[in-house]
């Protein structure tokens, strides 16, 4: 199955579901999320540091790793100031517009951020944003709505770091990407992490197939990106747990005014 026929699959079952109230066909669904999560975080994820490691052995053989690594480490350095810079400007504009201090929010939210980094989970450390966003003012049925609607489509971080961890892929193989090819990667890359399982790296175990059709990632490319994404995959999900305040914050307030 092609990775837009999957999408599509996805969104009309998801709607469906929702539109005619079948609650057999949510418990069939409900029961195929909790069989794909393990299969993920029981087979999936312990594999990987083995596929790696070889990946990175004949890179080491080839002589490539010293030069890889290096370039890794710029890219850590971007990327967390990318997710650093989206969160502050998140605050920014939900402070211009809920009259709140930005800072007095963000300092608020660590926690939340802090508990993200242990956990590298968005919807593990759950508890602790919504307790994050009550401290700021959310009203508490807002905040048990915004902030676990958010733990599953609101996945910035994540999405930065794939962005930009797959243009530095792309440029250590010799290759270019432009504007045309990156755009739209990052728009299905939008959709495709509402249907990330929450777990550890579950974003990028969902990108996979995005890389491959649309980027046309090689076996060795797929592996170092997984590599990237798994050294900072608990700064990308503190960027989206972080972000998740803010939201919460300007739907606590357009509620107010739709009364």
């Amino acid at each position: 199955m092609g990775v837009m026929t999957a999408l599509v699959t996805a969104f009309v079952f998801g709607l469906g579901m929702a539109a005619i109230k079948s609650d057999a066909m949510y418990k069939v669904m409900k029961d195929f999320q909790g069989i794909i999560e393990k299969v993920i975080t029981v087979v999936i994820i312990p594999l990987l540091p083995i596929h790696i490691s070889g990946i990175f052995a004949k890179m080491a053989y080839s002589g490539e790793a010293f030069s890889t690594l290096a370039v890794f480490g710029k890219v850590f350095i971007v990327v967390i100031a990318v997710h650093i810079t989206y969160v502050l400007f998140q605050y920014i504009i939900a402070g211009s517009f809920t009259g709140m201090n930005p800072l007095k929010a963000i300092k608020t939210m660590l926690p939340a951020y802090f508990t993200a980094i242990g956990t590298q989970s968005s919807a593990a450390t759950i508890p602790v944003t919504v307790e994050g966003a009550k401290n700021n003012g959310v009203r508490h049925e807002i905040a048990e709505f915004a902030v676990p609607l958010c733990a599953t489509i609101h996945l910035a971080g994540s999405i930065i770091t794939l962005t930009i961890c797959a243009i530095a892929v792309m440029a250590l193989s010799g290759i270019t990407l432009t504007f045309g090819q990156i755009f739209p990667f990052i728009m299905m890359l939008g959709v495709t992490m509402v249907a990330a399982p929450g777990v550890p790296c579950g974003a990028i175990m969902a990108a996979l197939a995005l890389l491959e059709t649309m980027l046309g990632f090689s076996d060795a490319n797929l592996a170092l990106m997984i590599a990237l994404y798994m050294a900072q995959d608990s700064f990308g999900t503190a960027a989206n747990v972080t972000g998740d305040g803010p939201i919460a914050l300007v739907v606590n307030k357009l509620s107010f005014k739709s009364k």
